[in-house]
């Protein structure tokens, strides 16, 4: 793997690394409760993250579709954090053998958007370490409202 994707998959991993904090420890209700109307719970930013990467990395730059039902991650309830934990390890092994497969040439090359826009393939990498980190920061405040609720430290 050239150095730069191996740096891109060290700062996904490092990343994860958060949002497994976020979820460690908790018990179910705490992963399935949501702070108030229109807002998500801990399962689905976890669940939510891992389809979002799995998209943008596996349908949009290998071109590998994943059959993704984002709707559906909306509704995901009464995942455990291990269960959730699988699921981003699973990604970031596709993730790691996808970019393998890449080079340097190919953050150049474009990609056509379900809604017919076109971005290239380095601007699909910074999306999803940036999308992946705001959702980790949901998870973090979801988490310290939840411990705030239960008054704990």
């Amino acid at each position: 793997m050239e150095r730069f994707f191996a740096d891109y998959l060290d700062k996904l991993q490092e990343i994860h690394a958060e949002l497994r904090r976020a979820l460690e420890g908790l018990p179910q209700p705490a992963l399935d409760w949501t702070p108030g109307e229109g807002a998500n719970s801990l399962v689905v930013i976890a669940f939510h993250t891992a389809g979002s990467e799995r998209y943008w990395i596996g349908d949009c730059v290998a071109g590998e579709p994943s059959g993704r039902d984002r709707e559906a991650e909306f509704r995901t309830v009464g995942l455990s954090a291990a269960d959730l934990n699988e699921r981003l390890d699973l990604n970031l092994t596709y993730v790691s053998q996808v970019l393998e497969r890449i080079t340097l040439d190919d953050l150049q090359a474009m990609r056509t958007m379900r809604d017919g826009s076109q971005v290239t393939v380095g601007w699909i990498l910074a999306h999803v370490l940036s999308h992946t980190a705001i959702h980790v920061g949901h998870a973090q405040v979801t988490r310290q409202w939840w411990e705030q609720l239960l008054n704990r430290p």
